[in-house]
Order: structure tokens, then C-alpha cells, then sequence
């Protein structure tokens, strides 16, 4: 079953133009004449399969990304982990969800889950709830073991555990292609899930180690070791120049930018 991917956003958590920087790639990002590829809003994907739409994380631009995109109908959302660039886009599902007969799925591991209720309170709770919340209902992902998975619309979304500085979150693969954004290593418990892949897409945040993400040499490294077919960097800060930094890269790796689509099989 073919499915298209589209990047939503790659950039970090301060985006890219990033406020009050006046460095080359911001400028670039701003310029008529620049590249707009260096232009990043804060990490998310969209998938289309089987007739269905489905975001992976809901960052604050959100909706400036559907706009964008033209999204005018979801079927679900996967959350990674609640920091404030992957969850505070959450109030902008409202009009989609108000389409559907019944609920909104989202899919959160344990923590997210109780981020995202602890900040969008007045979504869930059962007095005073205020009236025209979004219509959506949380279903818990199994964290029982690597590579747990669930059926959504007729494909197998597996969890695949990563670390995120001190902190485990949820990257996930979907058939032939993989998403892990926000790490800083793959445990390797996670590793022996990533085999096979046609995409595997890897936070790759700029040159220098950061103690949260990983970083250009830390990825690459990581694709030589699991040897997907294509390989795309994203949650990209504006250390990288798009254009100077594909041209040192392996053929079969790419920096992802905001808009880019992919077709693997999700079956």
C-alpha cells in the first residue's frame, strides 16, 4: 500500500528564521532571492494512505502548516513526546475534528498523554468543559515493549523508544519508512526495529553534539550502521545552510525541508 509523506516542518524548536538572528542562514531564510528551503517551522509530518490523513505531532505552527498544505481533513495523530514544539498546535485541531462523527484519535505514550491533558485541561475534563473544545480522545500506546505496534487504517504503526537527552520518546516506524525526530540516541533495543527501511528519517539538529539531539556526524553514523535506502535529516537549526551542507553529504542523504513529499510503501 503506497503512502506520501510530506514534511510539515523541520526545523528546531526556536524555527529557523530563529528570532532576533542575524546569521547567513536566517537571512537566507528571509531573502526574496534566498533559499527557501533554510525557512523551518517547528517538526511535524503529515501521512496519506489508504484514503486517510494522519499528522505525527501538532507543533505551534501548526497552523500556518495546514494552511499551507491545504489540510483540510485528519483521520488521527501520533504524538513523540510533549515538549512545546510538538504539542502546542493541539487547539488548531478543533475545526478538523468538529468533521468527524465521532472523536479524534490521538496515539501518546503514557507521559505525553498526561501533558497534553495537564495543558489543554480545559479540553478533557468532564465539568465546566469548555464547549467548543476540540472532539478528540486519547488511546494510550502500548509501552510494554520495543516495537509494540497497533493497527490505524489498515497499517501497522510501530513504537520505536529513543532517547531524547535524559528522556525516552516515542519515534515510530510505518512500513518501509521510520521517523525519529528528537533524538539523541537509538538504544539498542530500538535498532534491531530499524532494519529494512526504504526512509529513515533522523534529528540531525547541527555540527557540534548537543546533549538532547543528535548531530550531522552522530546521524550520519547512525545510517551507515542501519543502512536504509534514503535517509532525511530534519529538526534542523540554522548551524546548516541547506544547499552547503546536501553537498557534503552521501547521495542516498538528504536534509529534509518544510514541504517535502515522499512515496514508500506502508504496508
Amino acid at each position: 500500500m503506497e503512502a506520501t509523506l510530506t514534511f510539515l516542518g523541520t526545523g528546531t524548536s526556536m524555527g529557523v528564521p530563529t528570532l532576533s538572528c542575524d546569521c547567513a542562514v536566517c537571512a537566507s531564510s528571509m531573502a526574496a532571492n534566498g533559499d527557501s528551503r533554510n525557512r523551518r517551522t517547528r517538526p511535524s509530518l503529515r501521512l496519506a494512505y489508504n484514503n486517510h490523513i494522519v499528522l505525527v505531532d501538532t507543533g505551534p505552527d501548526f497552523h500556518a502548516q495546514a494552511i499551507r498544505e491545504n489540510i483540510r481533513h485528519i483521520d488521527a495523530v501520533l504524538y513523540t513526546h510533549g515538549h512545546a514544539d510538538h504539542i502546542l498546535g493541539f487547539d488548531d485541531l478543533r475545526p478538523l475534528s468538529f468533521q468527524l462523527k465521532n472523536s479524534l484519535p490521538l496515539y501518546a505514550d503514557q507521559e505525553t498523554a498526561t501533558t497534553i491533558k495537564r495543558i489543554f485541561d480545559y479540553t478533557f475534563r468532564t465539568d465546566n468543559r469548555y464547549p467548543t473544545s476540540a472532539r478528540v480522545e486519547i488511546h494510550p500506546i502500548d509501552e510494554s515493549a520495543p516495537g509494540a505496534g497497533f493497527d490505524l487504517f489498515g497499517a501497522c504503526i510501530q513504537r520505536i523508544p529513543v532517547t531524547h537527552g535524559r528522556q525516552t520518546i516515542t519515534g515510530y516506524r510505518f512500513g518501509s519508512a521510520a521517523y525519529l525526530t528528537d533524538m539523541s540516541d537509538i538504544p539498542p533495543e530500538s535498532i534491531s526495529l530499524l532494519q529494512d527501511l526504504d526512509i529513515l528519517i533522523l534529528d540531525a539538529l547541527r555540527r557540534q553534539p548537543h546533549p538532547s539531539h543528535s548531530h550531522l556526524e552522530r546521524s550520519l553514523a547512525y545510517v551507515e550502521q542501519l543502512k536504509p535506502k534514503r535517509a532525511f535529516f530534519t529538526h534542523i537549526s540554522h548551524d546548516l545552510d541547506h544547499a552547503a551542507t546536501e553537498a557534503e553529504l552521501p547521495p542516498n542523504v538528504r536534509l529534509a525541508y518544510d514541504g517535502l513529499q515522499l512515496t514508500f510503501d506502508i504496508a
